[in-house]
């Protein structure tokens, strides 16, 4: 689940005799970057959030076990996704309207399961889609004005305050019942004692959990924190001790305060062309099991000329299998030195939990990649001329097709392959697959037909190279249509969890997130093997 921290509220107190525990505002502004809980920048676009169906309930924290309340309605506009939610009559509850009261909790969070999403260049995940499940009241927030709770209309029964002037105030020995805040008839000021300028107090190293905390809000908080370090070890010119952990400052030298040229050299791409084109599906049952249930037709109804009048219609039961998919965990984990996190320059610790982010990312296509070509069921033998690929992948068309009424969309092979279309050429030295446009769009002869129809080109299909599939595979296959579709990706990413180690003055931290796959229509999903 990806928690969304939004903005800040306002408080309005309610009047009148009947109470009111109502908040309203804005809970996701759209078409704005921010960053979730567990580190990964998302932009959630118009429509992209449900206003139908089970009411998100509203919780203290993004805790289950907290709840105070329920989201009762949800307004969709161009510019974000309004709600009011009510706040239960409770002592938690209550708790939460005091707390909203004093400023002590001013903002709001979403708490969201993708449906439909993709990744950018930059790769921050564009959410089409999600299911809605809680609505958190929190303490920071991280898209600021334009994520906010506009009112909040709010009452709780409690006994008004009582203020004596030059008298010692004797504390309550009982809890009295508590009643409707009304304002008191004579206004008086507690004289408070006089605040003196005082010098600066020098700057304190932050702790790891601190510097967590820091991390996890992003922004300027984090980049005034890796800047008071920063200064604070130019200042002083510590030298290092020893360093327990499974990464040292030893390992980083070229993250320790001297002078660098720039940003850190990344080798490699952290995209999943794979998942990409499938398309990632949320969890059915919401993450809560094990294994799922997947239903698939084996057997249709039928339908059939009657013979005559009165005679019997065509009568076949239809059967639905109950396929069992099971859940794979992917995780990562590092442990850092506090000094590695202290004295790096830029921050070591930011960079090493990019790159396990990013390693979850390669392993989760690596098996998609994998699991598809394991499912490809072949469709004839490559022997590398022109004419026997149009032939190969004419037949894998038709083998889709048959008796479905479904096209392919999609063409997936590794990058020798790749390479090997690229070189192709007709008799007369032209390329079979001149650049038309993005992708494999056309060949010399035949024109930038289209896969769509069957009387378009198949090679016409939508190209994705990706270099986690085995040499010399080709698949063609029917996906990202949401209609049809042969292979089903699914993930629940869970993010980034860490512990301190104070026995090593360390810090271990794990990214992790379940994935599966399914193959739909076996029938749909198509090899051609090379000679």
């Amino acid at each position: 689940m990806i928690k969304l921290i939004a903005g800040e509220f306002t408080l309005d107190a309610a009047k009148g005799d009947a109470p009111r525990r109502t908040i309203s505002g804005t809970a996701v502004p759209y078409n704005v970057p921010a960053t979730v809980s567990d580190g990964t920048a998302v932009i959630f676009r118009p429509g992209s959030l449900p206003v139908e169906g089970k009411s998100p309930r509203l919780f203290m924290y993004h805790d289950a076990s907290m709840p105070v309340g329920v989201v009762t309605e949800r307004v969709d506009t161009e510019q974000g996704m309004m709600f009011s939610a009510k706040i239960s009559a409770t002592s938690l509850g209550n708790d939460a309207l005091v707390m909203a009261q004093d400023g002590t909790i001013d903002q709001v969070s979403v708490g969201v399961n993708p449906v439909k999403f993709s990744y950018d260049e930059a790769g921050t995940m564009i959410i089409e889609a999600a299911d809605w499940t809680e609505l958190s009241l929190v303490p920071i927030g991280a898209f600021g004005d334009m994520a906010n709770i506009a009112t909040v209309a709010a009452s709780i029964h409690q006994e008004p305050e009582q203020v004596v002037l030059n008298e010692e105030v004797v504390p309550e020995q009982e809890n009295e019942p508590m009643s409707e805040v009304t304002a008191p008839a004579v206004e008086a000021t507690i004289p408070t004692a006089p605040i003196f300028a005082q010098a600066k107090k020098e700057f304190v190293l932050p702790s790891a959990g601190e510097y967590m905390a820091a991390y996890h809000i992003g922004g300027d908080t984090f980049a005034n924190i890796n800047k008071s370090v920063a200064e604070y070890t130019a200042s002083k010119k510590t030298a290092l001790q020893a360093a327990a952990g499974d990464v040292l400052t030893t390992d980083t030298p070229g993250l320790l305060p001297v002078p660098v040229l720039g940003p850190l050299v990344q080798d490699l791409n952290f995209i999943r062309p794979v998942v990409e084109a499938l398309g990632a599906r949320a969890y059915p049952d919401g993450g809560a099991s094990k294994t799922f249930i997947r239903p698939t037709i084996t057997t249709h109804t039928s339908v059939a000329a009657q013979a005559n009048e009165l005679g019997a219609a065509s009568a076949t039961t239809m059967v639905i299998a109950s396929n069992s998919i099971s859940k794979t965990t992917l995780a990562g984990q590092v442990t850092l030195s506090v000094q590695d996190i202290d004295f790096t320059s830029p921050a070591a610790m930011q960079l090493i939990l990019n790159d396990l982010m990013g390693e979850y990312m390669i392993a989760s296509d690596n098996l998609a990649a994998d699991n598809l070509l394991t499912a490809a069921n072949s469709s004839g033998v490559w022997d590398g001329t022109v004419a026997d690929l149009l032939k190969s992948v004419y037949d894998s068309a038709v083998d889709i097709s048959n008796g479905r009424n479904f096209t392919p969309t999609h063409m997936f092979v590794s990058p020798d392959v790749w390479g090997q279309l690229g070189q192709l050429a007709d008799t007369t030295g032209r390329p079979v697959f001149p650049f038309i446009g993005a992708g494999l769009t056309g060949q010399n002869a035949l024109g930038n037909a289209t896969a769509a129809s069957w009387n378009g080109n198949p090679l016409g299909l939508q190209l994705v190279v990706d270099s986690n599939f085995a040499a010399k595979t080709m698949i063609i296959t029917r996906v990202g249509q949401g209609s049809g579709d042969a292979f089903e990706f699914y993930e629940s990413i869970r993010g980034l969890m860490s512990v301190e180690v104070p026995a090593t003055l360390g810090r271990t931290m794990s990214f992790h997130g379940y994935v599966s796959t399914f193959a739909a229509i076996g029938g749909m999903i198509r090899k051609i093997t090379q000679a």
